[in-house]
């Protein structure tokens, strides 16, 4: 790209948090800490617009280092202001624990436990009174200069068809470029489909211990699905005119761009510098727990648990989803979907096949889209309140060392 990079002129305004690191939001986050506590949690939540107050949760009933470590990095996200965990009471989540962390963070936190408050109505109407309080709160803070350097961006594919690899993934590995080069971090996924790729990423890793450990995530990701005899290859994909996973992983590649890779990561794992990351979001061990990204927000959720402002997803045949915490843009690669679909998506990356732009013009727009999102603007899943969020059972290990050569 020749133009000027829109996010060299950012003049955002984020919240400043006692880690030192900056939200674009300030949430309030309303948390269910098993299943049984979910309607309470959503009653609550519902009560307040989407942009104030924001519901996730983990709906198992048995401990997972895994879930204890996803809620504890999204409870103490860089978007989120304040916290309320609603409990059953018989769960084995450490609520306690969790409480303890977010307080630790500097943010206001209490906790609702179902089976002491009195039942759903008690514990509702308590609900109200404390997040009134905790939004009163959260908006005491001040605000303080936020440019691209602080910027985390995440990418996924979603609904992906024959124009996904043409269009809005190449567009997006070009806004990637733009972000790494502002001096702001990039992170891409989908190990469980990059298949074919492992050559590409080796030679852009920055060490040679880090290409190990991502041909390692590979070799991993290929056994996991060789033994579940299914890939991440839908039928959507395939009435989408994909063939196979391998053209599926190309589009998928796309969107990392050119830049180096400096690091790899695991869910809830946070970057250790600015540039490009590739995250491992394929369970260690054998097969256990089934496909295990089951749909486009759980592996979402991972990037945002690793500290992403905000997501940048390619769709072809079309994707509504939003995200809870960190705002979705909606690149759209198929400009039939565009039309069909436009109060969903906020860039026309179709226009690239109907010759109306390069791929170099919606590069630019999408990290004006960026740039708008970091300064307040509310992008399209946003403002029909889109708040997608899943979390369920998965095993990891710690990263090598290789992992986070800087």
């Amino acid at each position: 790209m020749n133009a000027p990079n829109p996010l060299d002129t950012m003049r955002a305004s984020g919240y400043l948090r006692a880690d030192g690191r900056k939200g674009i939001r300030n949430y309030v986050v309303v948390a269910y800490l098993v299943e049984c506590a979910h309607h309470v949690a959503r009653t609550i939540a519902s009560k307040y617009e989407p942009q104030a107050v924001q519901l996730i949760g983990f709906p198992g009933c048995y401990l997972s280092d895994y879930a204890d470590s996803m809620m504890q990095s999204l409870c103490t996200h860089p978007n989120v202001g304040a916290v309320l965990l609603v409990s059953l009471g018989c769960e084995e989540f450490k609520r306690s624990a969790l409480a303890e962390v977010i307080s630790s963070s500097g943010r206001p936190v209490d906790v609702l436990v179902i089976q002491e408050q009195g039942g759903t109505r008690s514990t509702i109407e308590k609900g109200f009174t404390i997040v009134d309080d905790l939004r009163a709160e959260v908006e005491k803070g001040g605000r303080t200069p936020f440019t691209a350097a602080d910027l985390m961006i995440g990418t996924e594919c979603g609904g992906s068809d024959g124009t996904s690899a043409l269009t809005a993934n190449p567009a997006i590995g070009l806004a990637f470029d733009g972000i790494c080069a502002a001096g702001g971090t990039a992170m891409f996924e989908e190990t469980c489909e990059l298949f074919g790729c492992e050559a590409h990423m080796t030679d852009r890793a920055v060490t040679p211990e880090l290409a190990q450990a991502i041909d390692a995530a590979m070799a991993k990701a290929h056994q996991y699905h060789t033994d579940l005899g299914y890939s991440s290859f839908g039928g959507g994909n395939i009435t989408g005119g994909l063939t196979t996973i391998e053209e599926k992983s190309l589009g998928a590649y796309a969107k990392s761009g050119s830049a180096p890779i400096v690091g790899m990561l695991k869910p809830a794992v946070r970057p250790s510098g600015p540039g490009l990351y590739l995250m491992d979001t394929v369970n260690d061990g054998g097969l256990r727990f089934g496909i295990p990204n089951i749909n486009d927000n759980a592996t979402v959720i991972e990037m945002v648990a690793s500290g992403c402002h905000m997501v940048l997803f390619s769709t072809g045949r079309g994707s509504v989803v939003g995200s809870a915490i960190a705002p979705i843009v909606k690149i759209c690669a198929n400009p039939r979907t565009f039309r069909n679909l436009s109060e969903d998506m906020d860039v026309d990356a179709g226009k690239v096949l109907e010759q109306r732009a390069t791929l170099d013009d919606v590069a630019l727009e999408i990290l004006e889209t960026v740039r708008r999102t970091a300064e307040g603007v509310p992008t399209k899943s946003e403002g029909l309140g889109h708040q997608e969020f899943i979390l369920t059972y998965k095993t990891f290990e710690p990263l090598g060392p290789g992992c986070l050569p800087i």
